[in-house]
């Protein structure tokens, strides 16, 4: 198994670290993440300039590992002109959750769609973060699990893996499309100048069987996506309306 690895939190995350370490239990490991935190990125594509690719500063043992100056969808496009033989791409473990709504915006899910995009199976993988980081050691076995669950297959495939603080299970959910109002926090920097915190917060509560719903009540989510994002029942409608 020809395994790669990147994220949106930049190659010294501890999250790449964790995420790296396990999948060495499954095969042959490859990095290739962000220079830099490139969060909530989404899928943005750099095409206004060259990309460039360095040896990681960060010493990941028995792994070879790359940092791109680019975003998480740069990294899987160039790692995989890099690595063609690569039979999947996990991206992660993201310090804080990809859940609901916020896969729009995910560079996380981003980095895990660009494989697909390419023709190999991706796999974003995402952890909630309090006042501490997460318990990377403490989430390891439910790591191994969603592994081992997702490389079992060779069929091509999205997905998205949320993992509690402390899980007591796993679920296979489906995405939770609630409404969300859209907050925006003013204050002032030491120079006096005025910024903002733009954030969101869930307007409904999660719907039992969903992602958000899964965590919530400390269950590992697995959420099978797709590329096409066609609504099939209005364009039947509409297809039968101009017959």
């Amino acid at each position: 198994m020809k395994i790669m690895i990147t994220n949106d939190d930049g190659i010294y995350s501890p999250g790449i670290a964790a995420l790296a370490k396990i999948a060495l239990r499954f095969g042959e490991v490859r990095i290739v993440a962000p220079d830099v935190e490139q969060s909530s990125m989404g899928h943005a594509i750099t095409h206004s300039r060259p990309l460039s690719i360095k040896k990681s500063p960060i010493v990941f043992e028995g792994i070879d590992a790359y940092r791109v100056n680019g975003t998480p969808a740069d990294c899987v496009a160039l790692g995989l002109h890099i690595y063609p033989d690569t039979n999947i791409v996990l991206s992660g473990i993201n310090m804080g959750p990809n859940l609901g709504n916020s896969m729009w915006h995910s560079g996380t899910l981003a980095a895990a769609k660009q494989a697909v995009l390419l023709g190999v199976r991706g796999v974003a993988l995402s952890t909630p973060v309090g006042k501490t980081g997460p318990d990377f050691n403490g989430l390891d076995a439910y790591v191994a699990q969603a592994l081992a669950e997702l490389l079992s297959s060779t069929a091509l495939g999205l997905y998205n893996v949320n993992f509690p603080p402390n899980p007591t299970g796993v679920r296979w959910t489906k995405q939770s499309v609630r409404l969300y109002d859209g907050k925006v926090v003013p204050g002032i920097d030491p120079m006096q100048r005025k910024h903002y915190w733009i954030t969101v917060i869930p307007l409904e509560a999660a719907e039992e069987g969903t992602d958000r719903w899964a965590i919530e009540n400390n269950l590992v989510s697995i959420t099978p996506l797709r590329l096409d994002l066609t609504n099939e029942a209005e364009l039947a409608q509409k297809f039968h309306k101009l017959l």
